[in-house]
């Protein structure tokens, strides 16, 4: 029988997998102008949803727990001016989330607990807690894709 940390980071990281794929189901039909149009004045862009999951993986994962050095502009996230052809936002993204399998399945027993504080996350104590809400999160956008 696979031990807990083996089970719970198989899990996740599945999960993270799974998030990407369903992206990637939506986002891949559409060309680049579709990408980065928003669906009515007030919303965001398939594109904008994109780099808005790449720098909330980057930062709550990267930064704070893989410790990569991401500095995050949280609103430069949704109001990219010049942003990248959908095909390289869409590597960087899947790069994202390769990241955060690695780190996830680096995490040992004794990581799961460990305390956990970054900006704007009052609410994840620990760093499990960040990766259930991270891949929360980046589902409930995905789920905005369609």
């Amino acid at each position: 029988m696979p031990e807990v940390n083996e089970t719970v980071a198989a899990g996740l990281a599945a999960y993270y997998e799974f998030v990407a794929e369903q992206l990637h189901k939506w986002a891949d039909l559409l060309s680049n102008e579709q990408f980065w149009r928003k669906p009515y004045p007030y919303g965001n862009s398939v594109g904008h949803l994109v780099l808005h999951l790449r720098g909330n993986l980057n930062y709550y994962i990267g930064a704070r727990i893989a410790e990569t050095g991401y500095v995050r502009d949280r609103n430069r996230e949704f109001t990219e001016k010049q942003p990248p052809p959908m095909e390289e936002a869409l590597r960087a993204f899947d790069r994202t989330i390769a990241m955060v399998v690695a780190t996830i399945r680096k995490q040992k027993t004794e990581d799961w607990g460990k305390a956990y504080t970054a900006e704007r996350e009052p609410e994840a104590a620990d760093r499990f807690q960040i990766f259930v809400r991270c891949a929360g999160h980046a589902y409930h956008h995905v789920g905005q894709i369609v």
